[in-house]
């Protein structure tokens, strides 16, 4: 366990950091990588799609994208590593699983959008349901040790009630 301490080098009111504290928070930086990423995602897929004239030709764009950075670069990685190999079959299951609903997320996010939906409400619509499933979800596969706080459920409701505002006012015209 290490303390935090303060230095002059540090400035007023921040704390110098051990190393373990920086390394075991390094995870951040890659969450604020995913908001700033699929925040973006959902105007420029819209973007797209209308240029494209063809939601299943941006369905592809996605796909390929996907490839190249789903594909391409974990290959090239491994191989660099020399674990190429090795994958066990749950594993294997499990996130190629994960991969394909995260496939058909988009696919219903580009049909949501070629049906009359919006960035402006389907997006926040999607990260503010998503949430509440992932919980969900991860509660079942990995169940609580302690009694869940009550707090849980008032953020299912207040996204709930979110959603809701989103789209009674979202933007007509």
């Amino acid at each position: 366990m290490s303390v935090a301490r303060t230095s002059p080098a540090a400035g007023p009111g921040r704390a110098d950091r051990s190393p373990e504290t920086r390394k075991r928070m390094g995870w951040v930086i890659f969450v604020a990588g995913a908001v700033l990423s699929w925040g973006a995602y959902g105007a420029f897929l819209y973007l797209g799609q209308t240029q494209l004239g063809n939601p299943l030709k941006a369905l592809l764009c996605v796909g390929v994208a996907y490839f190249l950075i789903g594909v391409i670069v974990p290959v090239l990685g491994l191989s660099a590593q020399g674990s190429l190999s090795g994958f066990n079959t749950n594993g294997l299951i499990t996130a190629t699983m994960a991969g394909a609903l995260g496939a058909v997320g988009a696919a219903c996010i580009i049909w949501a959008f070629k049906t009359g939906g919006l960035p402006v409400y389907v997006m926040p619509l999607v990260f503010g349901g998503a949430p509440i499933v992932n919980v969900a979800i991860a509660m079942i596969i990995h169940p609580p040790r302690a009694a869940i706080n009550p707090m849980l459920y008032v953020g299912f409701l207040l996204v709930s009630a979110g959603a809701a505002m989103v789209l009674y006012f979202r933007p007509t015209g």
